[in-house]
This record gives C-alpha cells, structure tokens and sequence, in this order.
C-alpha cells in the first residue's frame, strides 16, 4: 500500500501543478500517515471501528489518485423540494459552483487555497486528507449577511470509480452577524471506496451555523467525516447528522466554544440494517464562561448492523456556568445487532450543569400489541413505533424546509 500510496503523490503534484509550499506541505502530512498508517482498535478512539481492518477486508488494491475527468451534471437535482444554491463535486472534483440566488459580493468562493490552514498533524486521516486532497474550496460568508436560500454541497461518485480514496476539504468562514444553512448530501452511484472528507468552520461572534449531512442512499462505500467547528462570542452552530446509506461511516465533530453566550447543538439519526456500521463521536470543548451543547443522538439497529457513539464533554477551568447535556438511545430490532456506547464528561469547573447518558434496549411488545388491538398490522405496528423514537431526534431540526425532507427520506407521513 505504501509503495502506491507514494506512486499515486508523485502522480497527483505532477498533473496539478502545485506550489512548492503546498507540495511540502502536503509531503509532511504524507509522512505523518505513512507513519501511522490507517486507525485501528489499538487506539482509544477507533477502539470500535477498526478502519484498518475495514479497509484491508473490504477494498483490495486501494488506490489514492483518480485522474479522470467529469462534465458538469446540470441535470442534478437530488433536492427538488425547495429552491437552493449547490456546489456539486463528482467523484472527488469540483464540477460547479451555482449560488445564482446570492449577493456574490457577500458570498465569496475559492478554490485556490493555502492548504495549510487548520492543520492536523495528530489525526492521519486528516493528514491523508491534507496530502491528497484535489477539491479544496473556500467560502466566506461576509459580515451582516445571511443567505436567501440554503447552500447544498453534493457529493457524486460515478460507477467506474472503484478501489480508490477519494479526499476533499471545505473551509467555510461565518464573520460577524451572519447566517448559512448547509446541507451536505451524497449520491453514491461508485462502490468499494474510501471517501474521506474535512471540514472546517470558524464562526464569528452573533454568527449562526445550520449544517446539515444526509447520507441515505444504500452502498458499499466506506466514509470518515471529520469536522472542526470554532466558535466566537454568542454564536451557534446546529448540526443534524442523518446516517444510514454507506457500508461504513465514521463522523467526527471536533467543536470549540471559545467564547461566552456560544452554543453548540448536535443530533443526528442512526439507521442500520444487514452488515451495516456507523458511528457518531462527538468532542465538545467548553473554553469559557456560559457556554451551552445539547446533544441527542437516536440509534436503530437491525439484521447484523453495529452503531457506535462516543461523546465527550469537556470543561476547561475557567468555564463557569457551563451547560452541556448529552444524551444516547439505542434500539435494538434483533439479537445479532451490536450498540456501542461511550459518553464522557471531563469537567475542571465546579459551577456547571452537565449531564449525559446512554441507552439501549428493544421495542415494546406491549406497545406492539396495544397499537395491533387498534387495527394496525404487525409491521406497521412496529414501523410507527420505530418513526416514533426517532423523531424525538429529528425534531431538534429547526430549519422546516429540512425537516420535511429527512422526513421524507425516512418514509415517515404526516
């Protein structure tokens, strides 16, 4: 692998064309990985999902450059419920930029980046992402401004992409007093890949975030999210991960409230079936005074499908008044599912409120029975009761137009 690795580096700075600064730079990062290598259980964090097992047993031949090029899918519209601004990345590659309903002066985009901004040199995924990374983007949005519509970012991979890792990166910038709403979707046409995307997001003081990231549509893709999310003086960043398509996805949010009066809000749906393995783990690092996180993350499982959430809250000393609550429930369909939960709290202030928790078990068979004696069928019985648990999640949407369309995805009718 490392002998390809190498190969497919030379490969990829040779047809870009990159700087010198951004060739060394992405040389460290390429040493870092090397050195250690993809994650395993060895490691506290992966201690449930060892991605170096996953990979090894379900990609052979992993490649680490795809040099092909792709026209732009005008014809894609993945999200036709409600009008939206997209950048659209097929297979790794910016392949257009429409924010036709914008202020482009108040928008600003770019693709020509200094990549060793945000740096990770602990994580080799990151580094990986930093090394090989083809699609960078940028976007700022400028003081004052909130976008009319929200900003979809679709992730397309095509059927001739096979075996190889595709990596991208988006740095967005909040400055003061302004608003975006943004949906990160994918659409895997491609099988047996490794997609590994970073995000970074740095929120300015009265700021606020809506992130949203769907990942519904079945394949045998194997996924790692990373974000890193720093927030200023009363902003907020909300954030709702919906998880239930790829064969494998690990999503970590690293969130910083570096300011008094921030808040951070993260909950998302877990929803498995066959050989299925997802996990959600979540740092939420309390840096000062009367900062507030709320987590709730909801977890089905069935056939021989395996979930995962690790939280951990963290309160630094000088984070009085700190509020932080973190909540995980589990619902377990058959005897060969497996849930594993890890919540933590690590708190050096004495005038916090924090809490956490976690939860799993089955469906009740008295519930079944009751809704049954009504005129429901088995499985319909056992469908509402499903929807129902997991809309206590999807309720902490806030945004309408979004709500409605996981609703949809989820099958869920009102």
């Amino acid at each position: 692998m490392i002998e390809q690795l190498k190969s497919d580096f030379n490969k990829m700075t040779e047809n870009l064309k990159f700087s010198e600064n951004n060739i060394e730079f992405r040389k460290k990062n390429l040493i870092n990985f090397i050195d250690k290598g993809f994650p395993n259980k060895r490691i506290e964090d992966w201690k449930f999902s060892d991605l170096n097992q996953i990979i090894s047993s379900n990609i052979k031949n992993l490649s680490f450059y795809n040099d092909k090029t792709y026209e732009p899918k005008d014809q894609v519209s993945l999200i036709n419920k409600f009008e939206h601004n997209k950048i659209i990345f097929i297979n790794g590659v910016i392949s257009k930029v429409d924010i036709k309903y914008e202020d482009d002066t108040k928008v600003l985009i770019n693709n020509d980046l200094d990549l060793s901004n945000n740096s990770n040199g602990i994580n080799p995924l990151v580094s990986l992402n930093h090394a090989l990374v083809s699609a960078h983007i940028g976007i700022i949005v400028k003081e004052n401004y909130s976008l009319n519509k929200p900003l979809v970012l679709y992730n397309i991979t095509t059927e001739d992409v096979n075996s190889t890792a595709l990596n991208l990166r988006t740095d967005i910038k909040l400055e003061k007093n302004s608003n975006l709403k943004l949906v990160t979707i994918f659409d895997d046409q491609s099988q047996n890949n490794f997609i590994n995307i970073n995000q970074n997001f740095d929120i300015a003081q009265d700021a606020i975030l809506k992130s949203y990231k769907i990942d519904h549509k079945t394949n045998s893709n194997i996924k790692y999210f990373y974000n890193n999310i720093n927030l200023e003086k009363n902003s907020i960043s909300e954030n709702f991960i919906f998880s239930t398509g790829s064969k494998f996805i690990k999503n970590e949010v690293n969130c910083n409230l570096n300011d008094q009066y921030s808040s951070a809000f993260i909950n998302g749906v877990i929803s498995l079936k066959n050989s299925q393995h997802h996990e959600i783990k979540t740092n939420i690092n309390h840096l000062a005074e009367n900062t507030k996180s709320y987590q709730l993350i909801k977890t089905v499982l069935n056939d021989n499908s395996k979930g995962i959430y690790q939280g951990k809250i963290f309160v630094d000393q000088k984070a009085q008044k700190t509020n932080g609550y973190q909540l995980s429930k589990a619902l377990l369909l058959n005897e060969n599912t497996e849930f594993d939960g890890k919540p933590e709290l690590e708190i050096y202030a004495d005038d916090v409120k924090c809490s956490h928790g976690s939860t799993s078990g089955n469906l009740d068979e008295d519930s079944i029975f009751y809704l049954m004696s009504r005129g429901l069928s088995y499985q319909q019985s056992k469908e509402l009761l499903i929807n129902g648990f997991l809309m206590d999640a999807v309720e902490t949407i806030t945004d309408l137009e979004i709500k409605n369309l996981i609703k949809e995805m989820m099958g869920v009718v009102e």
